[in-house]
């Protein structure tokens, strides 16, 4: 399922920069744990990561660093994911 949407509340990692990778994010007020990283890319103004949650599905999380905003990019199942190379 292609989707954007702000999410209201990441909790990030920021080591030697901020929001180095997502550990949390809440959709609809779930909160939901990232369990793993599948990759990770940059763009312009974006650092985008492909995760897999807790829920089991694979969302594609960006942060705009000149916003300083998370935007939840795509969601996806699981087996599905794995096909798309982003």
């Amino acid at each position: 399922m292609n989707i954007c949407m702000i999410s209201k509340k990441v909790t990030a990692y920021s080591g030697y920069k901020a929001n180095e990778r997502p550990l949390y994010f809440t959709i609809d007020d779930q909160r939901l744990e990232v369990r793993d990283i599948i990759c990770r890319w940059v763009e312009p103004e974006k650092d985008f990561f492909k995760v897999i949650a807790d829920d089991n599905k694979v969302y594609t999380l960006s942060w705009n660093w000149k916003l300083d905003l998370w935007f939840i990019e795509k969601i996806s199942d699981r087996g599905l994911a794995r096909r798309d190379p982003h």
